[in-house]
């Protein structure tokens, strides 16, 4: 592969090295020196302190943090920022982002090298254009900086089909800027307000940590695999085409990609992209990025096997904002527990913000305050229980299914702290799976 954009491969082989071979292989940090000013926006998709979770594929390594902060040391970068804005379940707990940081070593970090933490949620927002009539409103560190160190993981994501360096920036925007990325406009869909955040922000050095990856991500549903490779480029937009071919998608295959592509004006394969290292086919390995549904999409796989009958729970869209979507997987968890083997009352349940009712069902659940606004007075709908709330409440959740006649447990849909906690099991005595990647020694 040759062309004017280079990103550099290399296959992940010890600490430090590593990410300064990648670093090196595209080009360098020779742009930056004492007196620039360097915002590392690593992933962190969420976090909870009260169980162990799987780690891998889920967020950033804290290794590649550590040895991305040398390798700015080594250039003689004296201020250094590392922000993050992770997602919240509980908007009134505000150490959130303190335990995570300090659980991840960055505070170890901050003492042995200077950097400065930032919790995006702690700090002012600005509105920032993104293209003509739209702003988005982003934290002000990351936009004064001189330069955005982008350490996404390398990752499917349920809804983007891919989750790279381009879609990590979304972490940077205030919470009313998420959920109007997640638009019901046809044109201004989650995908091209996804290609369109990297506007109008400083220069960007991507370094996709794929030390592990994460298939049907982003979060710790999916399943994570050892792949021991990093990817790193002065443009995100080449990083995450490179980063796509990895996961086994080409850049027509990923909206956000292809729309960046057009709006550059830039081919949407690698033929403008130089490729410094390894050769992406001998490190490419497929991973879905959609989890499975049954035919008609009314049922996820894993609940319709289980038999169950009288509901209809559709299939996410791309309008299923960032936290109705983390307390979705609750609310089907409580409705799979809650099947005892008899068909429920013929019971519709609708999410985001565009769909519409199944003409004839008996009851339809409208969750969150979106579908409550679009639906509560239809009149296709013959008895409609809406579950206001942004994200709604799991104790009005948990009314709306009774009400339906499908007799979930609160308590299941309280348990967001300890859900993650779930999906730990099948990584135990699997010793490619080590939490010594995100620990700082």
């Amino acid at each position: 592969m040759s062309g004017r954009f280079r990103v550099g491969l290399v296959r992940y082989e010890e600490p430090y090295g590593s990410v300064a071979a990648a670093v090196e292989a595209a080009g360098g940090l020779g742009f930056v020196g004492p007196d620039s000013r360097v915002f590392i926006k690593p992933n962190i998709v969420c976090w909870t302190s009260a169980t162990a979770f799987p780690k891998w594929g889920v967020i950033t390594t804290s290794r590649v943090v550590e040895d991305m902060v040398r390798c700015l040391c080594d250039a003689g970068v004296r201020t250094v920022m590392i922000g993050e804005g992770m997602v919240n379940l509980n908007p009134r707990d505000k150490t959130l982002a303190d335990r995570a940081f300090r659980a991840l070593g960055y505070e170890t970090l901050r003492r042995r090298y200077g950097v400065t933490l930032v919790d995006v949620f702690q700090r002012p927002f600005r509105k920032t254009a993104v293209a003509d009539g739209l702003e988005l409103s982003f934290n002000v560190d990351a936009l004064e900086s001189d330069l955005i160190v982008d350490l996404p993981v390398l990752k499917t994501h349920a809804q983007t089909v891919v989750s790279l360096g381009i879609k990590n920036l979304k972490g940077l925007i205030n919470i009313a800027s998420r959920k109007r990325c997640h638009s019901p406009d046809p044109y201004w869909s989650l995908h091209r307000m996804v290609a369109a955040l990297p506007k109008n922000l400083p220069p960007i050095f991507t370094v996709i940590d794929g030390i592990f990856s994460n298939e049907r991500g982003p979060a710790f549903d999916g399943t994570a695999h050892r792949m021991n490779v990093l990817a790193a480029s002065r443009d995100v937009l080449s990083a995450d085409m490179v980063g796509a071919s990895l996961l086994g998608y080409a850049v027509c295959d990923v909206p956000h990609l292809r729309y960046a592509a057009e709006d550059a004006g830039r081919p949407a394969d690698l033929s403008d992209v130089t490729v410094v290292g390894e050769s992406p086919d001998a490190l490419r390995r497929p991973h879905a990025y959609s989890f499975d549904y049954n035919a008609d999409g009314t049922l996820p796989e894993a609940m319709a096997r289980m038999g169950l009958r009288g509901v209809s729970y559709r299939k996410y869209d791309d309008t299923l904002c960032t936290y109705c979507s983390f307390m979705n997987g609750l609310v089907l968890t409580a409705v799979a527990r809650a099947w005892q083997g008899t068909a429920w009352d013929d019971v519709e349940v609708l999410t985001g913000k565009a769909m519409n009712p199944t003409p004839g069902k008996k009851h339809t659940i409208l969750l969150g305050r979106c579908m409550t606004r679009r639906h509560r007075d239809n009149p296709a709908i013959a008895h409609a229980i809406a579950v206001a709330g942004c994200p709604p409440k799991p104790e009005d959740i948990a009314s709306a299914f009774q009400e339906a006649g499908i007799p979930v447990e609160s308590a299941v849909l309280e348990s967001h702290a300890v859900y993650p906690g779930r999906f730990l099991k099948k990584y135990l005595g699997r010793p490619e799976f080590d939490e010594a990647f995100f620990r700082v020694d």
